[in-house]
């Protein structure tokens, strides 16, 4: 047993130092960014932004309203080849969405299958809550044996030894972060963890250091945190709770007092497993939550309010792009980031 003594830090516990900038409106900075990956050397252009493959969240709804922006959109793991025939424009979106598969058999299996119809889809996100296995790393190696040509997400890790172990074994985006989401509670559970901002940072630089590149999931509760984990280094940030709500997402609507709200919750809580899978194995616990949120109509107004926050968060330090944002980041600690005298109005 052993303590780490050197700090870490989340997003809260940080806020961006501002600079001198030349910019003069936040019109003039360029969001978009374009990726070539390490090993299937596909080209990617767009905003680095991703929906997470959770339900009501990696829908194809959400992916047709992302890709209009440049946005990605990583599809719950139920989508098999039934589920995509059913959507008509999937050509006109397939360059922004990834299929998710886990680890087991019929992951492989229906992967196999939904590329066999639709082999332009360019991106695999192979997701798990652990990372740290063996055999999630040899997983890794075969689906890149498989699919030489597939631009291939791999995750979650937050440390840079395990960044570098899945980028050796065929990632070309490694994704980072370990129980920071709004509806998980691995943290709670298992007391395993890793603080997202201080994740972020050692991963990309491990990453980069390969020529990879990694994806920020989780964490991020404001523009503001979106903006600073592409200042601490990251290629992507993943959202799942902020895309939460809205009506592209299909989650049912419940009303209560007058006020709508839509139910969302964790990939590993007990309510997704027993949707999904049947229910909880007796030798696992749930390690999310479920929670009401405030129905928020289309997604295009939350959209445009992460990307307005993200361009101010540049001309406040001086970034003409969000490819220069990084360069130009100085983060200050705190320990309050605003002002909660009228949080609950």
């Amino acid at each position: 047993m052993r303590i780490e003594e050197d700090l870490k830090l989340d997003y809260s516990d940080v806020l961006f130092r501002p600079k001198r900038s030349t910019l003069s409106s936040r019109k003039d900075v360029n969001l978009m960014r374009t990726y070539k990956f390490k090993y299937s050397n596909n080209e990617w252009s767009g905003i680095p932004i991703m929906a997470a493959n959770m339900d009501g969240v990696g829908e194809l709804g959400v992916a047709e309203s992302l890709s209009e922006f440049g946005m990605i959109t990583s599809l719950t793991k139920q989508h098999d080849v039934k589920k995509i025939k059913q959507y008509k424009k999937i050509k006109k979106i397939y360059q922004n969405i990834a299929l998710s598969i886990g680890i087991k058999k019929e992951d492989f299996d229906r992967l196999d299958k939904v590329l066999k119809e639709f082999n332009f889809i360019k991106f695999i996100c192979i997701d798990v809550a652990n990372g740290y296995s063996e055999h999630f790393s040899k997983f890794v190696k075969s689906i890149r044996e498989k699919y030489p040509t597939k631009t291939i997400i791999a995750g979650n890790v937050v440390t840079a030894d395990m960044t570098q172990e899945l980028v050796l074994s065929g990632a070309d985006i490694v994704k980072v972060g370990i129980g920071p989401g709004s509806v998980c509670t691995t943290r709670l559970q298992t007391g395993v963890g890793y603080p997202q901002l201080s994740a972020v940072m050692e991963c990309a630089d491990a990453a980069h250091g390969l020529g990879a590149h990694i994806i920020a999931d989780g964490g991020c509760t404001c523009p503001g945190d979106v903006a600073k984990g592409f200042g601490a280094g990251a290629d992507f940030v993943m959202l799942g709770g902020m895309f939460a709500g809205h009506d592209e997402g299909k989650g049912k609507i419940i009303k209560t007092n007058g006020k709508k709200y839509i139910e969302f919750y964790g990939s590993s809580s007990t309510i997704a497993n027993k949707k999904h899978y049947g229910g909880l194995s007796d030798y696992r616990s749930s390690e999310g939550r479920t929670v009401r949120v405030k129905y928020r109509g289309k997604i295009r107004d939350t959209i445009l309010n992460i990307l307005g926050g993200i361009r101010s968060s540049c001309t406040y330090v001086g970034a003409p792009s969000l490819k220069q944002l990084s360069k130009c980041t100085t983060f200050v600690r705190v320990s309050n980031q605003f002002n909660e005298t009228f949080a609950d109005y």
